[in-house]
């Protein structure tokens, strides 16, 4: 006969593949949402909506200790799924490729298993369910909607594919970096492919502006700073004997340290209007701010790491990832309000689940659902599962 325990772990992975076959992008969590609210109901956790397809649940709110938030996001990616599961998503170009779907199986699956110790509990548990991660500033939303009033601490988590299973990261400081994007719109004149004295090439100069933007982290910034700078896209169309007016370029910026956001932003402008300058075409910039690094607290990161430490053993910490890695998180929006941590917990090992986030061939791995919700377990103070004692 099943323990209680592994029947919430068996329903929580359950759900996850659930999600997995039905994902919803940023702001169009809808059937998502549902779904959560109707789990927590089947639980007796009373909820409210925030932000619109946001839920927060709370567990004993009358209690004397700190109030802890946890966190899962729920959002997918409009990327077609190349997976062989056999729950794979069942919308055409929409995909959890970053495991969301998993986050948010592991706090419901935390939320089942702290239910049944609710009166134990020693402090009030938010437990957020929070839309549109990817870019669409859902946790900045959230806050706005109130989801954390009242609360002390705030602690959330991150699979990766790059750190083996049963390892994991969580630094003092910075653990994942800021980033931005940019809109760089080159015109020229237009004209016929043959006669390019009588033109002037857009799409010449957005290659030798491509080149260009790469000198500005490895000569116009020191060593010492983390910070990216990427071309992610050059679209110029024309027929193949036409010279366009237009070639528009857009890409993004990683950066560890909010202060080298203007720095950046500023280069990039200089650079290509310089550039085109010489090229006789023009440059326009605009730039957009999108999430600010994610920089843990030291007494709630140490917090975390003991919890990490108790769950996955004395060899638990990636310490060879870099860090900050350069990837984003908007849970950056909930540390610039209140103490909290992040933690990049690692799913890797078996070839199927190397593939990085945001790839067509990512896979969660449900091998971590376990461990997240004795880690969860841990920060609130609660009895871990019993296969974890």
């Amino acid at each position: 006969m099943q323990s209680p325990w592994q029947t919430i772990l068996q329903d929580a992975v359950s759900l996850r593949h659930t999600l997995h076959r039905s994902p919803e992008l940023s702001w169009q969590e809808q059937q998502t949402a549902q779904r959560v609210r109707q789990s927590l109901d089947q639980l007796n956790i009373p909820w409210r909506v925030c932000a619109e397809h946001g839920t927060v649940g709370i567990l004993a709110p009358n209690a004397k200790g700190e109030h802890i938030a946890l966190r899962g996001d729920m959002d997918a990616l409009p990327i077609h799924e190349l997976t062989d599961v056999d729950y794979r998503s069942e919308v055409e170009g929409c995909m959890h490729a970053c495991g969301h779907d998993g986050h948010t199986a592991a706090l419901w699956a935390t939320a089942a298993w702290l239910k049944q110790q609710e009166d134990r509990l020693p402090g009030p548990v938010s437990l957020i369910f929070q839309p549109a991660e990817e870019g669409g500033h859902g946790a900045r939303e959230m806050i706005a909607d109130g989801a954390l009033d009242g609360v002390d601490y705030i602690f959330g988590w991150h699979n990766w594919p790059a750190i083996p299973l049963g390892q994991a990261a969580c630094p003092d400081g910075p653990v994942m970096s800021g980033n931005g994007t940019f809109k760089i719109e080159v015109t020229g004149q237009g004209g016929h492919a043959s006669q390019p004295e009588l033109c002037r090439d857009p799409v010449l100069a957005a290659a030798a502006i491509t080149l260009n933007l790469q000198q500005i982290v490895s000569r116009r910034l020191p060593p010492q700073a983390a910070a990216v700078v990427s071309v992610s896209s050059i679209r110029a169309d024309a027929a193949p004997t036409v010279t366009p007016e237009l070639a528009t370029m857009t890409g993004s910026i990683r950066l560890s340290d909010p202060s080298l956001r203007e720095t950046l932003n500023t280069l990039i402008q200089q650079i290509s209007e310089d550039t085109a300058r010489t090229y006789g075409v023009t440059a326009t910039v605009s730039s957009e701010p999108r999430y600010e690094a994610t920089i843990n607290h030291g007494g709630a990161a140490s917090r975390f790491r003991q919890a990490l430490s108790e769950e996955l053993g004395e060899d638990w910490c990636m310490e060879s990832l870099p860090q900050p890695i350069m990837a984003s998180e908007d849970f950056s929006y909930y540390l610039q309000q209140i103490p909290g941590a992040f933690a990049l917990m690692g799913m890797g090992g078996e070839s199927k689940y190397q593939f990085p986030c945001h790839s067509p061939h990512y896979q969660f791995n449900d091998a971590l659902l376990a461990p997240v919700v004795a880690v969860f377990s841990r920060l609130v103070g609660a009895e871990i599962p019993e296969s974890h004692s």
